[in-house]
């Protein structure tokens, strides 16, 4: 049984793996990308291009949501896992095979945008799909740790990404890097995606799904389902991953460009924190998400969000102290609080579904709070920065994130180690079926 739920955990989790170490070394070669897809002359423009295509995936992912968790609603959690990883693996590798813009002029750019919008729509299917999957196959006294594994992954697959480019960039002369180096993590995210769609091919359907599907019970129109009845947990969840996805991209994309622009040091300094404060977050977020699991999740939410709110601002004085070593302790803090938070905001938001809809209304929250704070996150705090002219101006959107996500989590039940199949929907069930958990009539 043990060794089942190491493979479910694996072939949920690696497809989320793949999607973060895509999101590094984007943002890594984003250099490199702009001098090879968009037309010579302007650096700035070209990178700024760069980073536009970058963000058009995330507003990508609600589109991606409202397709995939339906259909993983109506035709089950492993098929739509499959599918996704599929076509993330494809997009990512279609990137390091693509011609440049001196071979094909403005095509490039086109097919550029074209792939990170393919990947922003699978990856709209890909969190919320694995999320759900994890719960439904987990322990009751162990869902918390069990999903937890993907956001853990997701730190690791940045982790690993960052490494993959910093390692290139070492040991590859500038030309050879310039040439054909950059092209290389790509080609390897493709691989990576195959071993991930191999795994999941072998993977059968949920306990729960397969339940609800052999009662004839599955929603015929989830998504309609989820938004009529479940409408307040949705926005539960939009509240609950604000800071969820504001203090992630803050801590794993904004700092180590932060750090060179804003206060000066290296980019070995920058690289040297970002490991160390993505190591302190792979080392701590699975004992808390079973810490979540023994005490609750209500806890690990409030303390997290009420860490943010007290320790935000003292935390990006220390950063612009002028000392290396208080800037990065200042991140690895950062970290710390972003594990708290993040160990539990997963298993409580997939907890507030019932199963005939539970794919629906988590991706659509899931996804509309990353479009809307996720990928936007980095630009907001940069202008926040150069418009007030204050370099601690980005812990005040982080502060106001938390707050934000703070009463969220107070409005809460408590859901660890409630069984997910007697979660019932808010009123009866629209379609056919009686509702899961309900009494026949």
């Amino acid at each position: 049984m043990q060794s089942d739920v190491r493979r479910v955990v694996t072939g949920a989790s690696i497809g989320n793996a793949v999607e973060w170490f895509d999101f590094a070394i984007y943002g890594f070669l984003a250099t490199f990308i702009a001098a090879h897809f968009f037309p010579p002359g302007d650096e700035t423009a070209g990178l700024l291009s760069t980073f536009a295509i970058f963000a058009a995936a995330f507003f990508v992912r609600p589109l991606g949501g409202f397709v995939f968790g339906p259909l993983g609603d109506r035709i089950g959690r492993q098929k739509v896992l499959a599918l996704v990883i599929l076509l993330m693996s494809a997009a990512t590798l279609g990137i390091g095979v693509l011609p440049t813009y001196d071979t094909v002029g403005v095509l490039a750019p086109v097919l550029l945008l074209a792939l990170r919008c393919l990947q922003g729509f699978s990856a709209g299917g890909e969190y919320g799909g694995g999320a759900v999957y994890l719960a439904e196959f987990a322990d009751d006294a162990r869902r918390g740790v069990t999903v937890t594994f993907m956001a853990w992954s997701g730190v690791l697959g940045f982790l690993l990404g960052s490494v993959t480019v910093t390692v290139l960039q070492t040991v590859l002369p500038a030309a050879a890097m310039e040439s054909y180096g950059w092209r290389l993590p790509f080609l390897i995210a493709g691989p990576l995606g195959l071993v991930g769609l191999y795994i999941r091919l072998r993977l059968g359907d949920t306990p729960q799904f397969e339940k609800l599907s052999s009662a004839a019970e599955i929603a015929r129109s989830p998504l309609r389902e989820a938004l009529s009845t479940s409408w307040r947990q949705i926005l539960q969840v939009i509240g609950l991953f604000v800071v969820f996805n504001i203090g992630y991209y803050v801590v794993f994309t904004f700092l180590p460009t932060y750090f060179i622009t804003t206060l000066g040091f290296s980019k070995a300094d920058a690289f040297l924190s970002i490991t160390l404060a993505a190591t302190v977050a792979l080392v701590l977020i699975l004992p808390l998400a079973l810490l979540s699991d023994r005490i609750g999740r209500r806890p690990l939410l409030v303390g997290g969000a009420a860490l943010f709110v007290v320790l935000g601002y003292p935390l990006f004085l220390l950063l612009n102290s002028g000392s290396l070593g208080a800037a990065i302790a200042a991140h690895c803090v950062l970290a710390a609080i972003e594990s708290v938070y993040v160990s539990a905001a997963v298993s409580a938001g997939v907890e507030l579904f019932a199963t005939r809809i539970r794919f629906s209304g988590f991706s659509v929250g899931y996804n509309l709070c990353v479009a809307l704070f996720g990928g936007t996150t980095p630009y907001v705090v940069t202008w926040l920065t150069a418009r007030t002219g204050d370099a601690v101006a980005p812990s005040y959107y982080l502060v106001a994130a938390a707050v934000t996500s703070l009463g969220v989590a107070l409005t809460l039940r408590e859901t660890a180690g409630r069984a997910l199949a007697r979660v019932q929907q808010p009123r009866a069930t629209l379609g056919t079926g009686t509702g899961e958990g309900e009494t026949r009539r």
